[in-house]
């Protein structure tokens, strides 16, 4: 799990969600506002470098990541 102080966006503050859907090859990554709405999804090689650059690659603080709970999930 990721933690980070929220970004300021004018006056507001927008929090930031993540989940990941872990593949054997590819997972499928996506980042929601606050108020759910979508803000990047993409496919990414099921590799933490790959996953690590993507993430970073936002400059969004996330305050909080879900990762699907199954056998790819280790």
């Amino acid at each position: 799990m990721a933690e980070a102080s929220a970004k300021h966006q004018g006056e507001t503050t927008m929090d930031h969600y993540a989940g990941i859907d872990v593949s054997l090859e590819y997972s499928s990554v996506c980042v929601v506002d606050a108020s759910g709405k979508i803000i990047r999804e993409s496919k990414v090689a099921s590799e933490p470098e790959a996953l690590i650059a993507w993430f970073a690659s936002l400059r969004l603080p996330l305050v909080r990541m879900g990762l699907e709970a199954g056998s790819l999930s280790q």
